[in-house]
């Protein structure tokens, strides 16, 4: 009998997608999604009368890409890992492919076990962009200086409240940790951001990007980022989503997955009831 049954099996998928087409990672009612195309791909492939619910490291917005997304997904019995990951890839659309499937203990939590997620972010500031690489790089009208946008990313760095570029959420906390924001003009001349943090609260790094852009062109001072930062209001202020890609999840080793999960839960938590921390002299 075909049906879904209490699991006993926790699978990580590696994931990697075009966002393009999509209405972001989450299910929506009369939508096409990332969440909800793996999740059916998975019921076929399972064979199960309804399509399991999966866990993933980050919720990416409509249009924004993907190079390592993870997710969890619970099974009733161990399957061959790179047959199902063939099997899911002979399933799903060409703008989304699992890279590996693998078993992993019950404490494995693609969201809290995460150590770091790592974006990057492609701008360029040519006359055009190459049409190969419209997908994923975004045109900016004006001319930007990379030594501005280090100069002002840099004071951004560690734990703060980033309440002034994250979209409100009356419910989680929008205090953070960003370990790196750098930028740099590659060989073709696009400049790239890389951005990483512990985690990142939603719309966070483009409106970050967004900010930053004003910056680098010249229309803000370099200050100005710090300042949006102390005032801590909303400011809609957001780069366009197809120069984003997800790039890696970072995870412990095996043996610390329950005490990162469980660390994660009470740090966001904590965060919530004690409010921002106090400013630096």
């Amino acid at each position: 009998m075909l049906g879904q049954y209490p699991a006993c099996v926790r699978l990580r998928i590696d994931l990697a997608y075009d966002g393009t087409d999509f209405h972001g990672w989450a299910s929506q009612r009369d939508l096409r999604t990332v969440q909800s195309t793996v999740e059916e791909a998975l019921r076929v492939v399972l064979r199960l009368s309804a399509a399991p619910r999966v866990t993933v490291a980050g919720r990416t917005d409509a249009g924004v890409h993907a190079r390592g997304q993870v997710l969890h997904v619970d099974v009733t019995q161990a399957p061959d890992a790179p047959r199902l990951a063939r099997q899911l890839n002979g399933v799903l659309p060409e703008d989304v492919r699992v890279l590996a499937v693998g078993e992993v203990p019950e404490q494995f939590d693609a969201r809290f076990s995460a150590l770091a997620r790592r974006y990057s972010y492609r701008v360029s500031d040519a006359a055009c962009v190459d049409p190969l690489e419209r997908h994923t790089t975004v045109l900016h009208p004006r001319a930007l200086d990379v030594d501005r946008l280090n100069a002002a990313s840099t004071p951004l760095l560690g734990l703060h409240d980033f309440a002034a570029f994250c979209r409100r959420n009356d419910t989680g906390t929008t205090i953070r940790t960003l370990q790196e924001f750098t930028w740099h003009r590659d060989e073709y001349g696009i400049i790239i951001a890389r951005l990483q943090a512990d985690a990142f609260c939603h719309s966070m790094v483009r409106a970050l990007v967004g900010a930053l852009l004003m910056i680098g062109d010249g229309r803000r001072p370099v200050a100005w980022a710090s300042t949006l930062l102390a005032e801590g209001i909303r400011r809609s202020i957001v780069a366009p989503a197809h120069g984003l890609v997800l790039e890696e999840i970072r995870y412990p080793d095996a043996s610390t997955l329950a005490t990162r999960q469980e660390v994660t839960r009470q740090m966001r938590q904590a965060q919530e009831l004690e409010g921002p921390p106090a400013p630096t002299p």
